[in-house]
């Protein structure tokens, strides 16, 4: 499996660089970067530009306020620049921040992406093979690609597209039309993996013609873990703390309705509602941590991580540290579960 390692999305652009050379130092395959409080492609371009071997993804760029032309330069110079350790992972957003947050038009989501992942194709395809730009549907036209305009053919060829999804139709279309899957924490239990995304990607995946094995698949796997018991007991409490938030949103519930948790999801979306919002972390159970959170030591966690994602996942994330003091433990672990170091 390749280790992935994250970032706080609140962290200030000038600290990623930092950031991307400690993870490389640690022998992360690659690093997601998050495009919120900053735009995702110019964190990427920061990781980038400070590491020589490690993989950066956008995890994932919210990309119906742009335009695929403006998408598909950035991604190709960053393809470039970096020597083909790029990869765009794109997502949706829901309406309400497509709509209040960017002031741009909302409609189906899935339909939308198979045509913005198909122009991103179109346009990749004008600028590697040659062939001419030649894409009409309902909500993107390119028709039109200059000599001056075309960026020219890659030697690593075109970045990678992964897709963030969660609901059926979106699973399905990453199966369907892209590289890959990225998981969202919420749904990337083994057991959720297995019975419900697994199956949506291998039938997007025979809409498609593809085979299972061309996919891969990033579980976001929030594993609780650290030097000592207290400190996996202390990273359980944060998981515990996030998942009571993330958890009262609608769309994560479907982790919760198989497991029958749902009526937890229900309890909290009703909390937010009524601003009681120190209430919310005591309704996530340990039987729910004990499910959805790997947890173990330095010293046992890379054999519950394999044990767990084994066979599921082609890719998994591992946290780093605030502390450097334990660095070369996680160096180890990430060693253990098929990183680079």
């Amino acid at each position: 499996m390749e280790v992935w390692a994250a970032m706080d999305q609140r962290m200030r652009l000038g600290a990623v660089a930092a950031h991307a050379r400690r993870a490389e130092a640690l022998g992360f395959t690659g690093l997601n970067v998050p495009d919120a409080v900053h735009d995702g492609l110019l964190v990427a371009q920061a990781a980038l530009a400070a590491t020589e071997r490690l993989r950066v993804a956008t995890s994932v760029l919210v990309v119906f306020p742009r335009s695929p032309m403006n998408v598909a330069h950035a991604a190709w110079d960053l393809q470039d620049v970096s020597g083909g350790r790029f990869e765009l992972g794109v997502g949706s957003q829901v309406r309400g921040n497509i709509v209040g947050r960017y002031s741009a038009h909302w409609s189906p989501p899935v339909a939308r992406m198979r045509e913005y992942v198909a122009a991103l194709g179109a346009i990749f395809a004008s600028w590697q093979e040659g062939a001419p730009l030649a894409h009409t549907g309902e909500h993107y036209r390119f028709t039109r690609m200059q000599p001056f305009f075309n960026p020219g053919p890659l030697k690593a060829g075109p970045p990678p597209i992964h897709l963030g999804a969660i609901g059926p139709g979106m699973t399905a279309l990453a199966g369907e039309a892209a590289d890959g899957l990225m998981c969202h924490p919420t749904n990337s239990s083994p057991r959720y993996l297995r019975e419900v995304v697994w199956p949506r990607l291998e039938k997007g995946a025979a809409t498609g013609g593809r085979d299972r094995s061309a996919l891969d698949l990033m579980a976001a796997d929030m594993a609780a873990t650290g030097p000592d018991s207290a400190a996996v007991a202390a990273a359980r409490e944060g998981i515990r703390e996030l998942f009571g938030f993330l958890y009262s949103t609608p769309a994560y519930w479907p982790s919760l309705d198989l497991y029958g948790w749902g009526d937890v999801g229900r309890d909290l979306h009703a909390m937010t509602r009524e601003g009681r919002w120190h209430e919310m972390t005591a309704r996530i159970s340990d039987e729910m941590l004990e499910s959805l959170v790997p947890s173990g030591t330095y010293d046992e966690i890379a054999d519950i991580l394999r044990a767990r994602f084994e066979g599921l996942a082609t890719r998994i994330t591992f946290p780093i540290p605030e502390d450097r003091v334990w660095d070369a433990q996680v160096g180890e672990v990430v060693a253990a579960l098929g990183g680079h170091a």
